[in-house]
C-alpha cells in the first residue's frame, strides 16, 4: 500500500464542529445506495466490522466497504471489532478506509498497528470497551487520531446507554488535554437526540448513531442529533 500524506485524506475539522457518523450497520442493504444518499449531510459513514469471535455477531467484509466507497463521497470510519486487528486492518485500508479503529482489548502491539495505518495515509483510532479504563491510552494518546468510547458493550444491538460512560468521556478529554493533543473523541452505542447533548457536554466530538438515524427521515435525524450535540457543546463552554 502506497504511503499518502495524511493531511490529504480528510479535511481539517473546524473549531466547535460536532461530527455525526451514521452506522451503516442499521441501513437497509437492499437499497444501500439510496440510504447512503439520504445521509449526505452527515460527516462520516461508520462501518462496523464484527468477526463472531471478539464480539458475538458477524457483519461486513472489505468487499462491501468498496461498494460503500463507490456509493458515497463521505469519508468512512471503519470500526474493527475483531480479534487480530493487525491481520485484518490492511484489508480495509486497501478497500479505502479513511479511519481504522481497532480495540485495545484485541491487540498485542498497538503502536505497530497505528504505524501500519498511518503508513497508508489513513487515520488511526483505538476503541475501549465499557470496562476498560481510559488510563491504558496514556502511552499512545500522542500517536492516535481518534479515541472511541463504547457506550454499550460491542456486538449486540438494542442495548441501553451505559451512563457511567460519561465519566469515561470526561477522562478521555482530560487525558488529551494533559498531553496537549486533540484527537476526535467518538462515542458509539445508544446515541440519539436524548443522549447526544450529554456525551458532548462530557467531551465527545463525534457521534455514531444507527437506528436513531436509519428510521423515519434520515436526513432530519442526522441534523437533530447534530443540533442536540451542538446544544451540549454550548452548555459545556
Amino acid at each position: 500500500m502506497a504511503s499518502v500524506p495524511r493531511e490529504e485524506v480528510l479535511p481539517p475539522m473546524r473549531a466547535h464542529d460536532i461530527l455525526v457518523a451514521p452506522s451503516v450497520l442499521s441501513a437497509d442493504f437492499t437499497k444501500l445506495g439510496e440510504d447512503l444518499s439520504s445521509i449526505s449531510t452527515a460527516d462520516y459513514v461508520h462501518y462496523d466490522v464484527m468477526d463472531g469471535h471478539f464480539v458475538p455477531n458477524l457483519s461486513f467484509g472489505p468487499g462491501i466497504l468498496r461498494q460503500v466507497k463507490d456509493a458515497t463521497s463521505l469519508p468512512v470510519d471503519v470500526h474493527l471489532m475483531v480479534e487480530g486487528p493487525e491481520q485484518s486492518a490492511p484489508w480495509y485500508l486497501e478497500a479505502g478506509a479513511d479511519i481504522v479503529t481497532f480495540h485495545w482489548e484485541a491487540q498485542r502491539h498497538a503502536h505497530r498497528i497505528v504505524q501500519l495505518i498511518h503508513a497508508t495515509g489513513a487515520k488511526a483510532g483505538i476503541a475501549l470497551n465499557p470496562a476498560t479504563p481510559v488510563s491504558v491510552l496514556e502511552s499512545i494518546i500522542d500517536d492516535i487520531d481518534l479515541v472511541l468510547i463504547m457506550t454499550v458493550n460491542p456486538g449486540l444491538g438494542g442495548q441501553g446507554f451505559i451512563s457511567s460512560s460519561l465519566r469515561k468521556v470526561r477522562q478521555a478529554r482530560a487525558l488529551c488535554t494533559s498531553h496537549g493533543v486533540c484527537p476526535l473523541i467518538e462515542v458509539d452505542g445508544g446515541i440519539g437526540v436524548r443522549t447526544a447533548e450529554d456525551v458532548v457536554r462530557a467531551g465527545a466530538t463525534m457521534l455514531v448513531a444507527g437506528s436513531a438515524i436509519f428510521s423515519g427521515d434520515h436526513a432530519a435525524n442526522v441534523e437533530a442529533i447534530r443540533a442536540a450535540g451542538q446544544c451540549g457543546l454550548a452548555r459545556s463552554v
